[in-house]
């Protein structure tokens, strides 16, 4: 069974340690794992919440998408893209929050935590608060179910973030599911060992606190940064501990167990403080070497790097804008030549229930078969002009078509190549109803 990791990186900084170690890498390893579908994103639109500045905006997303390509993702195999570049996903957050309790977002970490300094300063509990903050768990929620993810890797402190992503998946699903699940209830993947690494003032490292060490910087500014770190005054030769060592925490998130064992034992046997980062920065400048030298290369072609978002966005947008579709007609925004179809057909023969439409996206050319309630039963690859659209439709009703299932879904497939293929369904059942219909429709035409 495939299983759908989903993950992203907000564009409001320069790559850190903590991103690396806490979703960057993982999230990277779990995508060359068998059976593994993974999409990860730019969060470009979730960077306007925390970031006014449109330069800093513009070149975090340059950086942080070369970033992941140094760090060995590959955007063949995983869908790579800018959450901007899919305006399905803005739409589907209108739909989700139409259905998300006000009471719900009320308990998200970050409005709680903005209402309580207001509080604290004796202002207005929403001075300041933005609707993007305050809705910032619906949009992330989109970003989640637009995908189906199964997995979302992500720090401790964003768990309550795919918990809120399931409850909205439940409501919506209950609402307008009809027996049937729109969305898959994602969980949370945390790495327990690097969920969160401390920064050099011992809090979690984080932009907003400034006490990061950026990912990708120079030697001599690593080795500074590294001698910046926090530490208690244990002098050396006096035994320390590991545990509560946020240096000891940053060690072991990038060394292997012998590594780890080693240094636990030599800081209880009283190793110096500045012998423990010198041995830290010679570890993170030996990890870091070819990624760095790969991501100041990507970052000399941008235009190559706009070549493979873009590539990524054409892949993401072939799932996000069917299953758009698909949603909108489950709330009832649907055509009005469906609905008025499904009037006629109680007057007509049944066989006249499914209609083919045309249409044209970014894909080019396209189609697809509706049945009498306005659910897409297929759609057509894309072709470069409306007339061969127009004939590849007609040949569909004319001609002798083959219908290969693969899973839960299936192709058509005319003279061996494959012109058009249906979503992935529910179940056996909807798929074999979805069978009937179209085979139902394609001979009504004829």
């Amino acid at each position: 069974m495939t299983t759908r990791i989903l993950t992203g990186i907000t564009t409001t900084g320069i790559p850190h340690l903590g991103n690396y170690a806490g979703a960057i890498r993982p999230a990277i390893e779990a995508s060359r794992g068998q059976g593994a579908e993974s999409f990860y994103f730019l969060a470009d639109y979730h960077a306007l919440i925390k970031c006014g500045d449109p330069l800093r905006v513009q070149e975090s997303r340059l950086a942080i998408a070369a970033t992941w390509l140094a760090g060995g993702l590959d955007a063949e195999r995983a869908t790579f893209y800018r959450q901007s570049d899919i305006p399905e996903i803005p739409q589907l957050m209108w739909l989700l929050t139409c259905v998300s309790a006000k009471g719900l977002l009320n308990r998200a970490h970050a409005y709680k935590a903005s209402v309580d300094v207001n509080t604290e300063e004796g202002n207005d509990p929403d001075a300041g608060v933005t609707m993007g903050l305050y809705s910032y768990p619906v949009l992330m929620a989109a970003d989640i179910l637009m995908f189906n993810a199964n997995k979302v890797p992500v720090g401790r402190d964003q768990i309550q973030h795919v918990e809120m992503a399931r409850d909205i998946a439940q409501r919506f699903n209950h609402l307008y599911g009809a027996g049937k699940e729109f969305f898959a209830l994602p969980e949370a993947q945390i790495e327990e060992a690097v969920a969160t690494l401390p920064g050099l003032d011992g809090r979690k490292m984080s932009k907003s606190y400034d006490n990061t060490i950026p990912l990708f910087c120079s030697e001599k500014q690593l080795r500074d940064l590294v001698m910046r770190i926090v530490t208690d005054s244990k002098l050396p030769g006096e035994a320390k501990d590991p545990d509560n060592s946020h240096l000891f925490t940053i060690y072991k998130a990038f060394a292997s167990a012998e590594q780890e064992q080693q240094m636990r034992s030599d800081l209880m046997a009283g190793l110096a403080w500045g012998e423990a980062k010198q041995a830290l920065f010679e570890l993170l400048n030996a990890s870091l070497e070819q990624p760095r030298a790969k991501y100041h290369e990507l970052m000399a072609r941008p235009d190559d790097l706009e070549d493979i978002m873009l590539m990524g966005a054409k892949k993401a947008r072939a799932i996000a804008l069917p299953f758009l579709e698909e949603l909108r007609a489950a709330v009832g925004l649907r055509s009005f030549n469906a609905q008025v179809q499904v009037k006629s057909t109680a007057k007509k023969k049944a066989k006249k229930s499914s209609r083919l439409v045309s249409f044209r996206d970014e894909l080019g050319f396209r189609f697809r078969l509706l049945n009498a309630e306005g659910e897409t039963l297929f759609l057509s690859k894309g072709f470069a002009d409306g007339k061969a659209a127009g004939m590849a439709s007609k040949a569909l009703q004319e001609q002798e078509v083959a219908i290969e299932q693969k899973g839960l879904a299936f192709s058509l497939m005319l003279n061996g190549e494959q012109i058009a293929e249906s979503e992935v369904f529910a179940d056996q059942a909807a798929l074999e109803l979805a069978l009937e219909q179209v085979t139902q429709a394609l001979a009504a035409e004829d």
